[in-house]
């Protein structure tokens, strides 16, 4: 037991009926450093991160903090060993100020002085090079803000021990860059950190040590200095993995989609899309960028039937350029027109598949929306789910297994697999590699480029910007609702997309 360990795992086994999630893994964290966990989808990372946490217990195993065996049997307790945990999902009250936030739920009586508390955070904040208006409510924060609140609640209840999971997910690099010295702060200050991500690059520029498991096991631990991505990949798959995300040119480029003064509102009445004017071409794949939250979301759902539109116009267009306007009509009115419009959600179980249903029912539910009946023909769902398994390598037990007890990247092989196997003419992807492993990552965009061969207009909403100049042929950046430029994506950089995705005023070059 090295002196040196913040956090000590041995032996950690956990199970959920037949599944092994972990098996007899072994994991150091040292004082002051920040490690970094990487394995595909389904590799038992945020299962040993939930048990650190004190979400799950281990069947087996021992947990060590400074030195010191320890039980953890609620977030109760991580919080007393001075362990905090930011979730990729933010647990903050949208009504209360940051200040709120940070003090909610810790222990006290009668009236808190908030005057004293808020400058004690704030010093916090200060310490470690936070920007941040402790006065300013959840709902008016960005994402970068809100994942700052979260940070500093974890420090102001004393965690010396810090997990991320997936921290730049929605981040600008800019932002992105401006945690990473915050994190190296906080570094030097003693802090131990561990950070759960699929960004090879991010991995290589932050971490001081990467730990790999596969398939629930615990693999190895490495310097980042002796590691690179393709070293770090290989490790991750178990073989060969080429990284390289292909291009093919654009061939029979035609305009497919024209949206034009798109204006919508969500349920408070705010402007979620502000005069959008946009043109997809079949043949091609459309990338948009943006800020979580700045209308890419929303201005999917609205070509899809699932959002209202104030005013504005979507026109499909046929091979002979004749146009069928969409504005106006539902997800249920396209399908019953026989309109050739697939779309992955952001929201993979819920809007997108049926948690407790297998995959045979999920292939089932697209069936159904197109008038057939489900109670006739099981055969035809049941061949596609076999075949989407097989072909995407989709990790589960059997096609019969609810979907929810897959892994994230698994879950989204199976929704973009039974999409794509529609044969759309507009193929609409909402983050289709948002905490997806980099082995299924590659599966996915090979998809993606495969029906852009095919003559599909594909729209894809990508927040890996590196991702986004490699793979898709135009971007456009969303900011406000608005779009602040279109870009060629063989020219556009990654500084200047950056920039753009926090400008509003209309820019770039309409490629």
């Amino acid at each position: 037991m090295g002196e040196n360990y913040a956090l000590e795992l041995r032996d950690i086994s956990k199970s959920f009926g037949s599944v092994q999630a972990n098996d007899h893994v072994d994991l150091t964290l040292r004082k002051s450093e920040i490690l970094a966990i990487l394995g595909e989808n389904g590799s038992g990372k945020t299962t040993l991160m939930n048990m650190i946490y004190g979400i799950y217990y281990p069947d087996e195993g021992h947990i060590f903090v400074n030195g010191k065996e320890v039980t953890i049997r609620s977030p109760k307790d991580s919080y007393e060993l001075g362990i905090g945990m930011v979730h990729q999902h933010f647990k903050l009250v949208d009504v209360l100020t940051a200040a709120e936030n940070i003090v909610l739920g810790l222990p006290g009586k009668g009236k808190l002085d908030m005057k004293r508390i808020t400058e004690d955070i704030q010093k916090l904040a200060d310490k470690y090079g936070f920007e941040l208006d402790l006065s300013q409510k959840i709902y008016e924060m960005s994402v970068s803000q809100k994942q700052t609140v979260e940070i500093i609640k974890m420090l102001y209840r004393g965690a010396r021990i810090l997990i991320l999971d997936e921290p730049t997910a929605v981040l600008t690099p800019q932002e992105s860059d401006r945690l990473f010295d915050i994190l190296r702060n906080m570094r030097k200050d003693g802090c131990s950190i561990m950070i759960i991500t699929h960004k090879l690059q991010e991995v290589l520029a932050l971490s001081d040590r990467v730990a790999i498991l596969r398939k629930g096991k615990y693999i190895d631990t490495v310097e980042t200095a002796q590691a690179n991505a393709q070293s770090l990949s290989e490790m991750m798959v178990g073989g060969r993995v080429d990284l390289n995300i292909d291009r093919p040119e654009p061939e029979n480029v035609k305009k497919r989609l024209v949206v034009k003064g798109l204006n919508c509102k969500n349920k408070e009445e705010v402007k979620t899309l502000d005069d959008v004017d946009l043109t997809v071409n079949a043949g091609e794949i459309l990338g948009i960028a943006g800020i979580s939250g700045s209308g890419q979301k929303e201005f999917l759902e609205a070509i899809a039937g699932l959002q209202a539109i104030e005013s504005g116009s979507i026109t499909l267009l046929d091979d002979n350029g004749k146009g069928t306007e969409l504005a106006g009509m539902d997800s249920i009115s396209i399908n019953k027109a026989g309109i050739s419009l697939a779309f992955v959600p952001e929201d993979r179980i819920g809007m997108g598949l049926v948690g407790d249903m297998d995959m045979t029912d999920n292939m089932m539910l697209r069936s159904y929306r197109n008038g057939k009946s489900p109670f006739l023909d099981r055969k035809g769902p049941k061949a596609l789910a076999l075949k989407i398994k097989e072909q995407l390598e989709v990790m589960t037990p059997s096609i019969s297994a609810p979907v929810r007890q897959m892994s994230g990247g698994n879950v989204q092989k199976v929704l973009v697999g039974r999409e794509i196997a529609q044969n759309p003419k507009v193929l609409l992807v909402a983050f289709p590699t948002r905490g997806v492993d980099v082995n299924t990552s590659h599966v996915i965009y090979r998809l993606l480029n495969e029906q852009k061969k095919k003559g599909v207009a594909v729209v894809c909403v990508i927040e890996d910007l590196d991702v986004v100049l490699e793979l898709c042929d135009r971007i456009a950046v969303f900011c406000g609702g608005k779009i602040s430029g279109i870009e060629d994506g063989r020219t556009a950089t990654k500084e200047g997309i950056g920039i753009l995705m926090t400008k509003h005023e209309k820019g770039g070059t309409q490629a």
